[in-house]
């Protein structure tokens, strides 16, 4: 999948991902992560076979869209980062692992597969950041009820580094295959994973005082049988 980025001094970049991974349950505090999928199991949702675990999608499924259409009205967005190498640099950008939550309850790879994933048109150089990484902040908005709510907020101190996400996904490499891009987790939602049609995500560097933002609208399609 061909992107172009904008990078901090404004010249573009033009990366060709042709291997896109999700890391999932990627946060560092096992006994909250233990606690999820206790919440997930009683609603149906299998255990995870590794903690944490790297789900395959397709890279055609990224999109720089402002709008994006799904499948009926139970999918919703999740910020993240996301990692990527493009001329043997690492950079960061972020993603939304837009999932098909009624899916999920059936498995969590085919719900991922399901639904396009918006990534934004900015990022910047990881070796930039890595230094103060866990000082970074991700958010995501969502519009509700005529209004717009935050919806996810937290730092990046509470998941896994890019380092040992790649670590682990390439067993014990220091950085990603030429043309891979990887999602790196997420936080929780305030008052819970619910839909919503438009959906904002940002990645905030406290010591710059700036940020990666995209926004997206999700449409959903009717479903057929």
């Amino acid at each position: 999948m061909k992107l172009t980025f904008t990078l901090p001094d404004q010249s573009p970049l033009h990366a060709d991902i042709d291997t896109l991974v999700i890391a999932g349950w990627a946060g560092r505090d096992m006994a909250a992560i233990e606690h999820h999928i206790e919440e997930l199991e009683a609603l149906g949702i299998s255990r995870p076979s590794a903690v944490p675990l790297f789900y395959r999608v397709s890279a055609n499924q990224l999109s720089q869209a402002a709008q994006v259409q799904v499948l009926g009205e139970a999918s919703s967005g999740e910020v993240e980062t996301f990692v990527f190498n493009s001329g043997g640099e690492l950079y960061v950008s972020i993603a939304s692992d837009h999932t098909d939550r009624k899916l999920e309850a059936h498995s969590v790879a085919f719900s991922k597969q399901a639904c396009v994933k918006p990534v934004g048109s900015s990022a910047w150089k990881l070796s930039d950041v890595a230094e103060y990484w866990d000082e970074l902040v991700i958010r995501s908005w969502i519009e509700e009820d005529g209004a717009t709510k935050l919806y996810q907020e937290g730092t990046l101190a509470s998941l896994r580094t890019p380092g040992d996400l790649i670590a682990r996904f390439t067993q014990g490499g220091a950085t990603l295959p030429e043309g891979c891009g990887m999602t790196c987790g997420t936080v929780g939602a305030i008052g819970g994973i619910r839909p919503a049609a438009s959906f904002t995500m940002e990645l905030f560097d406290p010591r710059r005082q700036r940020a990666l933002r995209h926004h997206y609208v999700a449409e959903s399609l009717a479903e057929v049988a």
